[in-house]
């Protein structure tokens, strides 16, 4: 599947932090979606519950959860994400910036099916 503005990129040139920072963006809309097709909801809830599933905390669980199943690659690319240098310190922050290096990096290599392979195995009860 195709990327949404479909410029050509060099990944390998781009910083884990900026992978991230795409990735924030991929995770929260998934998130949203997935909320919006649980329930017909008030925004201030809806708000709530996103807030809540894409906080630090909650993707370095779904991180750990991930680990074991990534290929070589991708835990190559959560590892550049977790280690960089970041103003916020903890191990979860850290894992959570490598989550979202990583769904940035599947992302904007246009490898969306396991973008969302990735995001049910983190939703799921």
């Amino acid at each position: 599947m195709e990327r949404l503005y479909p410029q050509e990129l060099d990944l390998h040139t781009l910083s884990p932090l900026a992978l991230a920072f795409v990735g924030d963006g991929v995770y929260s809309l998934m998130v949203r979606e997935k909320l919006l097709s649980e329930a017909n909801r008030p925004v201030n809830d809806l708000h709530k519950l996103a807030v809540k599933a894409v906080r630090a905390e909650a993707q370095s669980a779904a991180m750990e959860k991930l680990l074991p199943l990534l290929t070589e690659e991708e835990e190559a690319v959560f590892k550049r994400g977790r280690n960089a240098h970041t103003a916020r310190t903890g191990a979860d922050y850290h894992r959570s910036t490598g989550f979202e290096c990583l769904f940035g990096y599947l992302y904007l290599a246009g490898r969306i099916d396991r973008v969302r392979e990735l995001f049910a195995l983190c939703v799921e009860e």
